[in-house]
């Protein structure tokens, strides 16, 4: 390239790391417009077209071939144009064909530039050349904002691409700001979002400090990409083993399902198709190192590993591990599953607040009631003593629903829970 023109394309696309092609076009665009501010007509449809290795442009009229329309016609779309353009600002159309003299070109004077035109060609004709120095001042500050608006839209196409490869993956960027609820997160180009509802309870995130995020969408706007950051999000679980378990990155077990309560526990179902693998003993790893390295990566979350099973009733009793389950009652219409358990392990069940089958649910895609029964029932004492019982639902997470006599308490209940937290 050895002119000024070719060179300065080359050294903004190096700079700003465009492609040649979308500078060039963003430069033919500013030409167009320049000529049409100082030498265009209001029926011309004016395209340029730049040779970068001469650095010389040509200046073209470019019309489509339509049929013909006879005059009261041509007259009904004059008088449509400004309904038409009205609907068009606001995104909507009639849907009414009608003749564009600047875009359009009736066959039968199509013809007469060429002979063999037919409807949908395009007829280009070659304006009057001119050289940079024609243009006025108005027109070349018309050229210069349409240059830079071009440059900056392909600047934020190239961002928005390479930011919208990295959704479902955990990026590493620093802590800029905290803005009401919202923390924002800066990666160079672009500056992340991370809602009140994607943050973990009770973490700080400090300014200038680095931080580990899940992308959970990025989305082109006009002020360019939009990306939204998550520390809360189950995806970030299941990335952080894929990139601490060799076997779940080679494929050899897989990831089925991840539970989340951010901050406090996760349940991720984990499967493996080889006899010879053992899924849960590979992602905890020799003396727990694995998994020691994923809940530090959580902040201390702790992490529960399910074996997942195509046996529904098998996978929910996996699912509220550690809780030994003696029974499962399937509602397929309900999608519903109820669950019996000895009393002794209600707790365990139904965990703190109702957060255990609060996630097995979550992990199993069923609603789990757990019942728990003190003793067992034979047929003798069928009309005897009933079962006594504790039921526990997904939707009372809060508080036990209790019934009957002498059952345990709803304190009693948390006092358990937390002698086996403690256990562990």
């Amino acid at each position: 390239m050895n002119n000024p023109i070719a060179s300065a394309i080359k050294q903004i696309s190096d700079e700003k790391g465009i492609p040649q092609e979308q500078v060039v076009e963003g430069l033919e665009a500013a030409l167009a417009a320049a000529y049409r501010k100082d030498f265009g007509k209001k029926n011309e449809n004016i395209k340029v077209e730049f040779d970068l290795k001469q650095g010389t442009f040509n200046v073209f009229d470019i019309k489509t071939v339509v049929s013909d329309y006879t005059e009261e016609e041509l007259q009904a779309s004059e008088e449509e144009e400004e309904v038409s353009e009205a609907l068009e600002e606001e995104g909507e159309t009639d849907g009414k064909p009608r003749f564009n003299p600047k875009t359009d070109i009736m066959i039968s004077e199509a013809r007469k530039i060429k002979e063999d035109a037919e409807l949908g060609d395009e007829i280009r004709t070659k304006l009057p050349p001119v050289d940079f120095d024609s243009f006025g001042r108005m027109a070349a500050q018309t050229a210069k904002q349409v240059l830079i608006q071009k440059d900056r839209e392909a600047e934020r196409a190239l961002i928005y691409d390479q930011f919208k490869s990295k959704e479902d993956t955990i990026v590493i960027g620093i802590v800029q700001r905290r803005e009401e609820h919202r923390v924002l997160v800066d990666f160079g180009k672009v500056t992340a979002i991370m809602p009140i509802s994607e943050q973990i309870p009770r973490e700080r995130y400090v300014p200038g400090e680095r931080a580990k995020v899940y992308v959970v969408s990025v989305q082109s706007s006009i002020k360019g990409p939009e990306m939204i950051v998550s520390r809360a999000h189950p995806g970030m679980v299941k990335k952080i083993f894929e990139a601490e378990i060799p076997e779940i990155a080679s494929g050899a077990i897989e990831i089925k399902g991840v539970s989340r309560e951010a901050g406090s526990r996760s349940k991720v179902a984990v499967f493996s198709a080889q006899e010879a693998i053992d899924p849960i003993g590979s992602c905890i790893g020799q003396r727990g190192g694995r998994i020691q390295t994923i809940v530090a990566e959580l902040g201390g979350e702790k992490v529960d590993l399910i074996l997942y099973d195509e046996d529904t009733k098998q996978y929910i009793a996996n699912a509220l591990s550690p809780a030994k389950v003696t029974s499962i009652e399937l509602d397929e219409s309900a999608k519903l599953a109820r669950v019996l358990v000895e009393e002794d392990q209600l707790s365990l069940a139904i965990g703190k607040l109702g957060q255990n089958v609060r996630l097995a649910s979550q992990l199993t895609g069923w609603n789990i009631e757990v019942r728990g029964q003190k003793g067992q029932s034979t047929e003798e004492d069928t009309e005897g003593e009933q079962a006594k019982e504790v039921e526990a639902t997904t939707e009372a997470s809060d508080e036990q629903q209790v019934s009957g006599q002498e059952y345990a308490s709803a304190e009693e209940i948390s006092e358990a829970t937390h002698e086996e937290q403690d256990e562990s």
